[in-house]
Parts: structure tokens; C-alpha cells; sequence
């Protein structure tokens, strides 16, 4: 009972966590015709950047010593989230924030597959059948060739690469470097290379309407990151994780209700199949990961 109680508390916490990261993409998506990319990023990181700051000094965070292989993957992993933002961002503003999000959830495909790649973990003919067909589903949704293409779309799908190099990286740090340190740092580099960006054009004025939606998308992403943290240690993960997918809901509901977007067919077809495979990869990582035990893990 104990457990179900706590799985259940971690998926409200990351169906949280996809509500807040999905209403910030709303905000910053409402920003598009007001304020340039670059502007739009750099100013709410810096409240963002200022709230993480706050939390990760109060939590001791700053007093853990980091090494220096880890400062080179922390390089990496910060170079990897400044592309994701501009790529990310840039297909939100130009796209149906369904259609970018939808792409966005091919995530635990890219990364399972990297990962077998890259870091040499075994993955099984099931999970690479799930891959391959979930990576069928992500095509569906850019729909290359077809009449409504949008070249934005190839910009969310290398957001999604970039993520997946974040990741990686990520997994590969040593475990006593705090989460808070690494994400901290990863904001405020995101704000200074977004702030450079942006001398290099002139700057909008922003309304008092726009300052809200600044001021609520560094809120909501805050709540975002928190939410995802403390999910992420509350329950099983096989029980918590696919609630990730809740945010293609949200941006579904979202879209419609702010922008009047709704996707056509072969885009919710697409969804369903990533979302599906995606969903089937993580409940297979979680089951291999109960019968290997705490000791020698070894994904297949």
C-alpha cells in the first residue's frame, strides 16, 4: 500500500512537471509576434536562472566539489541544452506547439538507442522493433514532401538529437554531483549565449502583457524542473516515467484553446505511435531493471 501510495504521488508530480513545462512553451509561444527569440530566452532566464540559483545555494548544492572529467561532461551536456533551446524554441515559435511537442516525445527512443550505440548498452530486438517503428511515427508527424511542410519541423527533430546528447552526457556523471548544480549551470548559460544573440539585433518593447507571460514562463519552467526532480525520486520509475506523455495532452488542449490549432490526422496518428513505443520502451527498461536488482544493471 506504502508503494502504491508513493507511485501514485510520483505521477501526479510529473503530470505537474508536463503541465508546467507545456504551459511555459504556451507562454513563450504567445511571446512570438512581440518579442524576438533570443530576448524572449534570455529575459526569462534570468528570473529563472535567479530562482534555481536561490534553491540550489539553500540546499547546499555549492559546497559539493566537482571534478574535472565531470566539468568537461557538464560542458558538453550545457553546449548540447543551448542548441536544444534554439532549435526547440525556434520550431515553437514557426509550428502547432502539438506538432512540436509531439516530436519531442521520440525522446526515450532517441536515448535508448544512443545509449546502445554510444555507451554500449544492450538493447533487445523488442525494444529496437519499438524504436524503429516509434522513429516511423515521429516521420508521420513532420510529413516530409507533404503540402503542408513546415522546415521547423526538422528544427524540433534535431532539438530532440541535441536533448539526446544532453542526456547522455547526463548519464554519464559522476552520481555525487547535484542535479541542481549541473541544471543551474545549463540555465544560465542558456541566458548569456541568448543574451549575446540578441545584441545583435534591436530590441522590442516588451507590454505589460508580455512581461506577464515572461514573468509566468519563468515561473512555470521553475515548477517544471522541480516537479520533474522530485518525481523522479518519489515511487517506481516504471510507474512514474510514462506519465511524461501527459504534456502531448496538455499541448493538445492548449493549442486549441490559445492558437486555434488543432493537428490533422496523420500528425495524431504519428503522436499515438511514439507515444505508444515510447511508453512500451520505458516499462521494459523498468522491468529489466527489477530483475537485475540494485547490482550489475544491464539494460537488454
Amino acid at each position: 500500500m506504502e508503494q502504491r501510495n508513493e507511485n501514485l504521488r510520483g505521477a501526479l508530480l510529473m503530470m505537474g512537471s508536463m503541465a508546467a513545462f507545456t504551459l511555459n512553451d504556451t507562454c513563450m509561444k504567445a511571446l512570438a509576434d512581440e518579442v524576438p527569440l533570443a530576448q524572449a530566452v534570455f529575459l526569462r532566464g534570468t528570473v529563472t536562472g535567479a530562482f534555481m540559483a536561490v534553491l540550489a545555494w539553500r540546499t547546499g548544492a555549492f559546497r559539493v566539489a566537482v571534478g574535472r572529467r565531470d566539468r568537461g561532461l557538464i560542458a558538453l551536456r550545457t553546449a548540447a541544452e543551448i542548441a536544444a533551446a534554439y532549435f526547440f524554441i525556434s520550431a515553437l515559435f514557426n509550428m502547432p506547439i502539438a506538432n512540436a511537442t509531439a516530436i519531442l516525445q521520440a525522446l526515450p527512443l532517441s536515448v535508448s538507442l544512443a545509449g546502445a550505440v554510444f555507451l554500449g548498452e544492450a538493447v533487445g530486438w523488442r525494444r529496437l522493433l519499438a524504436i524503429l517503428v516509434g522513429f516511423i511515427g515521429v516521420v508521420m508527424i513532420v510529413q516530409p514532401g507533404a503540402r503542408g511542410f513546415n522546415h521547423y519541423s526538422v528544427y524540433a527533430v534535431l532539438a530532440v538529437l541535441m536533448v539526446t546528447v544532453r542526456d547522455l552526457a547526463a548519464r554519464r556523471l559522476s552520481r555525487q554531483v547535484p542535479s541542481l548544480v549541473v541544471a543551474l549551470v545549463a540555465a544560465v548559460s542558456v541566458t548569456l549565449a541568448f543574451g549575446a544573440a540578441s545584441l545583435a539585433s534591436e530590441w522590442a518593447p516588451v507590454s505589460a502583457q508580455g512581461w506577464a507571460r515572461l514573468l509566468a514562463a519563468s515561473v512555470f519552467i521553475f515548477g517544471g524542473y522541480v516537479f520533474s526532480v522530485m518525481a523522479m525520486r518519489t515511487g517506481h520509475i516504471g510507474a512514474v516515467t510514462p506519465f511524461r506523455y501527459t504534456s502531448l495532452l496538455w499541448a493538445l488542449v492548449l493549442g486549441w484553446v490559445f492558437f486555434g490549432e488543432w493537428p490533422d490526422a496523420p500528425t495524431l496518428l504519428g503522436a499515438a505511435i511514439v507515444v505508444a513505443t515510447g511508453t512500451f520502451t520505458l516499462l521494459r527498461e523498468a522491468r529489466l531493471a527489477r530483475r537485475a536488482g540494485p547490482v550489475g544493471l544491464r539494460i537488454r
